[in-house]
């Protein structure tokens, strides 16, 4: 009888100990890990959060940065850091819902090695042609492909941009052939050169060079139309039904972060996208400031890995 009592005390001080904990986190400075170098649209994007976010929970947020392995590293460092609200992760789609699909031993399973705390922000995806070249329009690029078939640039194999050209092949019957490249600004660099004719690009990366008259859009991967390029069409509106790739950022934790914990970040993560002075640094930095709550951001990644599986395997994209 006594050992129960000792027991049951042990539990109730450790439980005890835990709620303290919780209600009094953050005590100390949160690590808001960018699983890719400085410069690139996580990192900014992670930058900003990091500022809004460290407001709310009134504990300055610092952002470490962990590239490699297009996003994995970080990823992994952060599955196994202390599940203590200490260290989150911002990552972007294609790390929960491409890497997966292509890569061994990840280090981590973008459903079970985390706690889901919310999606914040997103960038739109964008065709982007040399003005030259003639094209126009989706149809214009579905045309000429099948008649001499077309090159189509990304920021790298197994890319969000990657998987959406090969989607756009599959569905209009084009021709395109996939020219990957170590990051945007070599693919950008090749269009602007006129050594491609097109490349598939992220918003933040493709406004200062649509704005400097170096390249042209065609149409926007989303189910809307850019806020920075209004009179640029959707993909869906030029004829290609359920068509919608954008790239959204997630923010997540540790797997078995207390409850409590998760709640003060998520509730954190959820004021500073309501706060019209977050929204507008996004805007001025090229980011949608999109937000959706973790139940929401669960059923996107596996909606996404189920539809990103079947353009892999009938693409045959592979990374070896």
């Amino acid at each position: 009888m006594k050992s129960i009592i000792r027991i049951a005390a042990a539990a109730m001080a450790i439980l005890g100990a835990a709620t303290a904990y919780a209600q009094d986190y953050p005590t100390r400075p949160v690590t808001l890990v960018a699983p890719f170098p400085p410069g690139g649209s996580t990192d900014v994007l992670a930058r900003l959060m990091a500022t809004h976010l460290g407001a709310r929970l009134g504990q300055a947020v610092v952002v470490e940065n962990k590239p490699g392995a297009n996003g994995a590293i970080g990823a992994a460092y952060t599955a196994r850091a202390q599940p203590d609200g200490y260290t989150i992760l911002l990552m972007g789609s294609s790390s929960y819902t491409v890497n997966p699909l292509l890569y061994k031993n990840l280090g981590y399973d973008p459903q079970t090695s985390f706690e889901y705390l919310g999606i914040a922000g997103g960038t739109q995806l964008v065709i982007l042609t040399n003005p030259t070249t003639g094209l126009a329009t989706v149809k214009d690029i579905v045309a000429k492909s099948k008649s001499e078939g077309l090159n189509f640039g990304s920021f790298g194999t197994g890319s969000l941009p990657h998987i959406a050209g090969e989607s756009l092949a599959q569905k209009t019957g084009a021709r395109l052939l996939h020219v990957p490249y170590k990051g945007s600004a070599p693919a950008m660099t090749d269009l602007i050169g006129n050594q491609i004719p097109l490349t598939i690009e992220t918003m933040v990366a493709a406004i200062p060079q649509i704005r400097g008259g170096k390249v042209k859009p065609i149409a926007v991967l989303g189910m809307q139309r850019a806020t920075q390029l209004p009179q640029i069409p959707t993909v869906q509106e030029e004829g290609v039904a359920d068509f919608n790739f954008e790239t959204w950022f997630g923010i997540v934790a540790p797997k078995g972060t207390p409850p409590k914990v998760v709640e003060r970040l998520s509730k954190g993560i959820q004021d500073m996208m309501n706060d019209p002075a977050t929204r507008e640094a996004l805007a001025a930095a090229g980011f949608d400031a999109r937000y959706s709550d973790a139940s929401v951001f669960r059923d996107q990644v596996q909606r996404e890995l189920k539809r990103n599986a079947h353009i892999i395997s009938t693409a045959n994209i592979k990374t070896d």
